[in-house]
């Protein structure tokens, strides 16, 4: 039926026959220990379960007996009497039964049990070097050959007392006819169906009502597309119709965005736990077809919810995922979230993995796809115990679900349940899976569905009768021919109602923001003063802090009394006045709490104690909301998913992810390609997710230069040859609507300080995407004054030239358009070579949305000047391919847009210093030179 390997006794005391169903695998350790136990007088047979850790436990309850039979459980005391008796392990328990079920015989079994004693320790020895041997060939076998997985007994080792125990399952049927009413239905449309593994749908909703039970009221679920609409439709209890409407392809798509699949569609659902009657909210959080990749946002997510309800401990909301075998043993991503599962800023105190493995990934056999005997070995990383079961035996699979959700509920822990399964067709229903595997394929063939063998056994029993069998298949086909009735009625299909995260009370009843407008961003004087003096101090008595950080907070001091900002202490004023209008903010990433440049220093550290920390920012206000900011671990996939999530739950938080280097988002990639670009178009499912991303040419090699803007700027959604509608009222505001994400490139602290919180400001979320500097950071000229922060100042997306080239304007003979850092480098050159009224320099702070209406502006602004555009990155990489269309469009391609930067390159920066300077100038030299272009025209 099923194995429990790692620490089977860690769970809470069990009873006989509960521990005499779980295994554990450390069989030397098992023989030393028995050889110890002199006081076991009882022969030993072959049983798995006395074995590892295990055998302390059974030790323990053994001479806690001998000091007071009554001190155990019932069962244990009969298990003992038993084997002192001289029966062995695996029927030395024997389970009461009704006396219409012959306990007569059961009695007269159990007196019969006494045999003769032989060697204990030889005897141990010997089984023991046996099941080695037979488990070494079942890990072989098990998953080369599909013969033993249908067998009527299950493969793994079992004693004969637990093939005796029967379990009734309830009405779960309800998951198996589904899959083949689809199959009748749209025989020729890709499911994914759970052929194969259909107990999958009651051993979820066992694990959800056990649960329940426990005081669990919010579960939240990632699942691959493997029998997702199975589970949408029994488990989170989807309309029927609302399913069926999906298989309909003449209906169209009535809400924004382009929608997706339907088996990667998430949902949102609360109501009646049947079992338990109480309310219970599921969540199925939407996913793309890239397997795992969902794992570490379902997390996330589990952690925002725990935290808004005040649960510190796990036990109103939990999560469970679910994996394909060969996905949970190949995507890195598995390890990288079991890694944040005990982490303090990430866990979610446990969470229940259920592996759906049906022993194939794709067409590739497990042979070819992992090193490891299991594919849930991975999470032995982190001590989970993993139970196996063979999922044609659905009442081992309710037994093992139940001690999985006890397991998680006491101990808060992960824990993993192995289903053994298969796949009845092919990777989708169109598949041929006989080209690659046929003898596999003919055995599965043979094979009767789960719910024939079961409704035979319950039969042979006398448990239920045919013609209720049959009665109950009956009804569940008639609910399904009703919905589909139903689905014919419908005319378009509903995007938003599958909705994974609602935010209720935030937008209209029908989804729409509530304005279409942003205050100012400003702030009152006493509000930046006062969060400056916090940021410049030790909040907290008898704490000593670095005498380096102690000149850092003194050159704050001066910079407050002095009413400008630099970098650390804008973004500190725009987290500190967010978090006294109750914005939960939360900061993690790499090294996040000092910076990695040493920067932000938001967690002090006292010199003289151990682990003493204090954050300032938690001591601002007397009802503020709380800041969290955590070092994340070193990754970069699961910790973005992580955040991603988190920022799912609340449309009133902060979240930000900065990445050690920009250019390190790249292994998150995964996220932002699936998730946060294209996540409002597919699911419907806005976020307000900040992405900082440290990037700048400054001679430190092609890995820690470039952020990759390029990248981020070609997925916005914007049409480069379409100029809107510049006289629309708010167009500012409504192109951050239309628009899938901003990308925005800040040159100033005070401009970071504006965008930081016009993120929540806004009546909408969209994702932040943020090129921050490394040099700026303490750049002399990179300061803003309190002025430009004041109440009635607002986010600039473009910075005009405010020198004197603006005072002449018809005498400019080039306009540079640039973003960024290299701003500063063009001022500097600018001034060295006394063109100060000759060329004139425009900042595009924000690059996405592109800033039609105000760019025109700038160019009516200086008739006579040329146009280009600079920048320090390589032609083929940066912003050019994406300003230069839109510059031409914006002004209906009266004049050509110039270019003045680095070379085309395979590589984002040269690692030789010497070079980046050479470069460097090359650019300058270009951007100032006013025949450079002539030679083109």
């Amino acid at each position: 039926m099923f194995h429990l390997r790692t620490c089977a006794a860690k769970l809470r005391p069990l009873t006989a026959s509960q521990t005499v169903k779980t295994f554990s695998q450390n069989r030397p350790a098992a023989a030393r220990t028995f050889q110890q136990i002199r006081c076991y007088s009882a022969p030993v047979a072959a049983e798995p379960f006395l074995s590892g850790t295990s055998s302390n436990y059974v030790e323990e309850m053994y001479c806690a007996w001998l000091e007071n039979p009554k001190s155990v459980h019932k069962s244990w005391d009969i298990f003992f009497r038993n084997t002192n008796a001289g029966a062995p392990p695996g029927s030395a328990y024997q389970s009461p039964l009704p006396l219409s079920r012959g306990s007569l015989a059961t009695v007269a079994h159990t007196q019969s049990l006494v045999e003769a004693q032989p060697n204990v320790d030889k005897l141990v020895e010997d089984h023991l070097a046996v099941q080695s041997l037979i488990r070494a060939y079942q890990g072989f076998t098990a998953w080369t050959s599909l013969t033993w997985t249908r067998s009527s007994t299950c493969p793994l080792p079992l004693s004969s007392g637990d093939r005796s125990r029967h379990f009734l399952c309830g009405r779960s049927s309800v998951g198996w006819r589904f899959e083949e009413f689809l199959q009748r239905k749209w025989s020729s449309e890709k499911r994914f169906g759970l052929e194969g593994c259909e107990v999958l749908i009651p051993a979820l909703k066992t694990i959800i009502d056990k649960s329940s039970e426990n005081g669990v009221d919010y579960v939240i679920m990632g699942m691959p597309h493997r029998g997702r609409l199975n589970v949408l439709a029994n488990v989170i209890r989807k309309e029927l119709e609302q399913i069926f409407c999906q298989f309909d392809s003449k209906l169209e798509a009535a809400d924004e965005g382009s929608g997706d699949v339907k088996y990667h569609l998430g949902m949102y659902h609360r109501r009646i736990n049947r079992v338990t009657d109480r309310n219970i909210t599921l969540s199925l959080v939407a996913n793309p077809s890239h397997l795992e990749a969902a794992d570490p946002v379902v997390m996330g997510k589990t952690k925002a919810e725990q935290f808004y309800c005040g649960d510190t401990e796990g036990k109103k909301v939990m999560s469970i995922l679910l994996h394909g075998d060969a996905a949970f043993a190949g995507q890195g991503i598995v390890y990288e979230t079991f890694h944040l599962s005990d982490l303090p800023s990430y866990t979610t105190h446990g969470t229940v993995h259920v592996v759906v493995n049906n022993q194939i990934g794709f067409t590739t056999d497990p042979r070819m796809a992992r090193s490891s005997p299991y594919p849930t070995d991975v999470a032995r990383v982190v001590n989970a115990p993993i139970f196996h079961v063979n999922s044609d035996d659905p009442e081992a699979v309710m037994y093992v679900c139940k001690v999985a959700a006890e397991w998680r509920s006491t101990f808060h822990k992960d824990v993993v349940v192995d289903l053994v399964c298969y796949r009845r067709n092919g990777h989708n229903e169109m598949d041929e899976p006989m080209f690659t595997q046929p003898l596999m394929y003919k055995q599965i063939r043979k094979q009767k569905p789960v719910l024939q063998k079961y409704a035979e056994l319950l039969v042979s029993q006398g448990v239920v009768n045919q013609p209720e069998y049959e009665e109950e298949i009956s009804k569940y086909d008639k609910i399904c021919e009703e919905a589909f009735a139903r689905s014919k009625d419908e005319k378009i299909l509903h995007i938003k109602h599958w909705l994974d995260s609602p935010w209720p009370g935030f937008f209209t009843l029908d989804g729409q923001p509530r304005s279409m407008s942003c205050p100012s961003t400003g702030l009152t004087e006493d509000v930046l003063t006062h969060i400056g003096n916090v940021a410049s101090s030790v909040p907290v008595e008898d704490f000593t802090i670095h005498g380096g950080l102690s000149r850092i907070l003194k050159t704050r001091g001066e910079m407050v009394k002095n009413r400008t900002v630099d970098w650390a202490l804008a973004e500190y004023m725009a987290f500190g006045s967010l978090l006294k209008e109750g914005i939960h903010i939360r900061l993690s990433g790499q090294d996040v709490e000092r910076g990695t440049f040493s920067h932000r220093h938001h967690v002090l550290h006292d010199q003289n104690v151990d682990k003493r920390t204090c954050i300032p920012m938690n001591h601002l206000w007397p009802n503020q909301a709380p800041y969290t900011v955590c070092n994340s671990s070193l990754s970069e996939y699961g910790v973005l998913g992580f955040e991603l999530g988190f920022a799912m739950a609340s449309p009133n938080a902060l979240v930000l992810w900065e990445a050690q280097f920009g250019d390190f988002h790249n292994t998150a990639q995964c996220i932002i390609d699936q998730f946060i670009c294209p996540g409002q178009a597919k699911w419907v499912r806005q976020n307000g997710i900040v992405l900082l991303l440290p990037h700048g040419m400054e001679g430190m090699g092609p890995e820690h230069s470039s952020a990759r803007p390029e990248r981020f700027l070609q997925m916005c959604n914007d049409d480069p040859d379409v100029l809107p509608d510049l006289m629309e009222a708010n167009f500012d505001i409504n192109q951050l609507y239309d628009c899938n994400w901003v990308v925005v490139n800040c040159s100033t602290p005070g401009n970071f300080f504006h965008v930081l919180r016009r993120q929540i400001l806004l009546p909408f979320r969209k994702p932040l995407i943020i090129f921050t500097p490394k040099s700026l950071l303490r750049h002399p000229e990179a300061r803003t004054s309190f002025d430009e922060m004041l109440p009635g100042t607002h986010f600039q997306r473009v910075i005009p030239e405010d020198g004197p080239a603006a005072q002449d304007p018809e005498s400019v003979k080039r306009l540079l358009f640039c973003t960024g850092k290299v701003y500063y480098d063009l001022t500097r050159e600018r001034k060295a070579r006394g063109m100060v009224e000759q060329v004139a320099i425009t900042r595009i702070e924000q690059l996405s949305p592109f800033p039609f209406d105000l760019l025109l502006k700038e160019v009516q602004k200086y008739p006579s000047a040329e146009l280009a555009w600079c920048q320090e990155e390589h032609k083929n990489q940066g912003y050019y391919d994406y300003v230069k269309p839109r510059l031409r469009t914006t002004i209906n391609r009266a004049k050509p847009v110039w270019y003045a930067g680095r070379d085309p390159a395979a590589a984002p920066a040269t690692g030789n210093k010497k070079t980046h300077l050479t470069e460097l100038q090359r650019l300058l030299d270009t951007a100032f030179d006013l025949d450079a272009f002539k030679n083109f025209s």
